[in-house]
């Protein structure tokens, strides 16, 4: 479309008449058009930019909040150990995507398997992305290592975590990400050629299958072949709870990924000043970003408060670990089609999300499967339950609005819009689980070969804080005996034969 304040001088001539100099006149007011223009679209950049580095800023807030919820989830011992992960999810995350990931993932013009430019973001900026966009597809990259982290907690040599992350965020997540968010991509839905999987392209607007499913499947593998913790199932096989020590941190995590997720779903739009010009000026796709911060709260919370009921029906007694993990379970859920659903729909996503969630967690226990987070039953089945759920209720209005230029484009089956999209959402899938068994399967399969991959038993149940890391994450005394601070050193406390006045056998004389 042409710019609207673009003129030239033949066109304001006739406007000026016969009047002296009007040539001149004509050529200075179009001069001072295209200077406004320049100035408005140097503006709508900036603005863009902005509030995609905001919102980058609000996922790499995530990594605090999946500090503090594996923190709370794993036993004291292990405290500084599953901190230091994720700080290294982090780290390490940081070269390997900036050496290789984004090129992998986003290094177009190339193929719709892999990308090929950028190395080292080497001719960057280019027209298509800016450092903005680099650091939002970083803070995503990492979010994928950090779940695959709780999944193998408590029992996991150190330098595992250091080749995996860098294999997971160097290579696995940006070939994922590549064939469903790159332009090249085979099974995008914003595929710059048009040729779309199923006339459709699979749609996982912020990545349910993308970042989710890769890091619950890479957990499953790494939890499966390392086995459960010591002490986990006794001897005859019966489930026995390792609670973590901190619900407190749970629940502070919880808060955190729930305020980060306002950047992870609302901005995957990656802009904000886009108008689309059908309902006014008033509505565009800042309408569509709140409309999707929505959708992303009610599906959390109905998820959490499905949890909440359905645990205190299933084991009688409200626990506020299981509804933190519900939440969390609806928002990766949601992920998928947070854009492109109706608020009331959502409602649906998190329902079903808590319910899929409560039956993993089933299964599970009774394949004698130990995941101390519950990371790959949260992210890679509510995920891949999101991916579907986009499928099924996908509007067609949003669905044309976040995904121009084919009006004819598929919808959601139960939206009237035919299971084409349904389809493209199952081949994600299926894609998803086949590429990350085959290549974060063997990983693990060969750290296991090389004993590199789980620790001693001796030190497991020591825990890694003291055995790995020089120290325990709490101190209840001052080290120094010397100290004139006050001490506060921990004692076991020991059950005393002397009754408390309130549990006096009621005929006992005073």
């Amino acid at each position: 479309m042409a710019d609207p304040l673009s003129c030239t001088a033949s066109d304001l001539l006739p406007l000026l008449g016969g009047a002296a100099n009007a040539t001149a006149a004509a050529a200075f007011i179009c001069d001072r058009f295209g200077s406004i223009s320049t100035k408005l679209s140097d503006t709508t950049y900036a603005i863009d930019n902005t509030y995609l580095l905001f919102s980058a800023y609000l996922v790499f807030a995530m990594q605090l909040g999946f500090a503090m919820l594996c923190a709370g989830s794993v036993r004291a011992k292990n405290t500084m150990n599953i901190m230091l992960t994720n700080v290294l999810d982090a780290a390490a995350g940081g070269l390997s995507y900036y050496l290789f990931g984004y090129a992998f993932a986003f290094g177009g013009p190339s193929n719709g398997f892999i990308g090929k430019h950028f190395f080292g973001l080497r001719d960057f900026p280019s027209p298509s992305a800016d450092y903005s966009f680099f650091l939002y597809q970083w803070a995503f990259a990492i979010a994928a290592a950090g779940i695959t982290s709780g999944s193998i907690a408590e029992r996991t040599q150190f330098v595992a975590y250091l080749i995996y992350s860098l294999f997971l965020t160097g290579f696995v997540y940006p070939i994922v990400s590549h064939w469903f968010w790159s332009g090249d991509g085979w099974a995008g839905a914003a595929k710059s050629d048009g040729n779309l999987l199923f006339g459709s392209g699979a749609i996982d607007f912020a990545g349910s299958g993308v970042v989710h499913m890769v890091g619950g499947i890479a957990g499953l593998w790494g939890a499966l072949i390392e086995g459960p913790r010591i002490g986990r199932f006794d001897r005859t096989g019966r489930s026995v709870a390792l609670r973590g020590h901190s619900a407190s941190l749970v629940v502070l995590g919880s808060f955190l990924l729930w305020f980060g997720w306002y950047g992870f779903n609302p901005g995957s739009f990656l802009t904000i000043s886009r108008s689309y010009g059908t309902k006014g000026s008033y509505y565009g796709q800042w309408s569509a970003v709140g409309r999707t911060a929505v959708t992303t709260t009610l599906a959390g919370s109905t998820a959490a408060l499905t949890t909440l009921f359905g645990k205190r029906l299933l084991v009688g007694h409200w626990n506020v670990i299981d509804v933190c993990n519900g939440l969390l379970g609806g928002f990766a859920a949601i992920t998928s089609g947070c854009a492109v659903v109706e608020p009331w729909a959502a409602i649906i996503c998190g329902f079903v999300a808590a319910w899929v969630l409560i039956g993993f967690n089933k299964l599970a226990e009774k394949l004698k499967y130990d995941d101390p987070l519950e990371a790959a039953q949260l992210h890679g089945g509510c995920g891949a339950w999101g991916v579907l759920f986009t499928g099924l209720f996908a509007a067609k209005g949003y669905v044309n609005e976040v995904y121009p230029g084919k009006p004819d484009r598929p919808y959601g089956l139960f939206m009237g819009g035919g299971g084409k999209l349904l389809a493209a959402q199952i081949v994600q899938i299926l894609v998803i689980i086949g590429w990350v068994t085959a290549t974060m399967a063997p990983l693990f399969l060969a750290l296991h070969k090389l004993k590199l991959l789980r620790i001693s038993s001796d030190d497991e149940t020591a825990g890694m804080d003291m055995t790995r890391h020089g120290g325990m994450a709490y101190i209840y005394h001052d080290e120094d005996e010397n100290s004139n601070l006050p001490q506060f050193k921990m004692k076991r406390v020991e059950p005393s034969d002397t009754p408390t006045p309130e549990h006096f056998p009621q005929n006992a004389r005073v």
